[in-house]
């Protein structure tokens, strides 16, 4: 055999270690690079589970009660802002800012008590937006 033989598919251990070096290094500001990225969720994904957490926070006795409304802003998910609407009966209770049009809704029915003893069938909407 010539000697050049011998060297067929080798690599300097230098030259091998500052590969893996580059290749980690590259690994590393891509994964930066995508995890700086804003998260796309589409609306339903953002709107649901809020609408959710508000109903849970909302009915924990079964039924919503208006007055505590405003507890339920607590509910929505950190970075975005939340409005909360309930209807029942004619009335109409809100807290938080004023939506955008392009704020993330949903909706679901629920019951109210509007007065003593008195529980009517209404409408918990929520609305998100970053």
């Amino acid at each position: 055999m010539s000697r050049w033989s011998t060297r067929r598919g080798q690599v300097e251990p230098t030259a091998a270690l500052v590969a893996v070096f580059a290749v980690a290094v590259g690994l590393t500001l891509y994964a930066g690079a995508l995890d700086s990225l804003p998260a796309a969720e589409d609306s339903r994904s953002v709107a649901e589970p809020t609408l959710s957490r508000v109903h849970e926070s909302l009915t924990a006795t079964g039924v919503a009660n208006p007055a505590d409304l405003h507890d339920t802003l607590a509910a929505g998910p950190d970075g975005y802002h939340v409005a909360v609407t309930l209807a029942a009966d004619g009335e109409r209770w809100r807290v938080g800012p004023a939506a955008p049009p392009t704020a993330a809704t949903a909706a679901r029915p629920v019951s109210v008590r509007i007065a003593a003893g008195v529980v009517v069938s209404g409408r918990l909407r929520v609305e998100v937006w970053a």
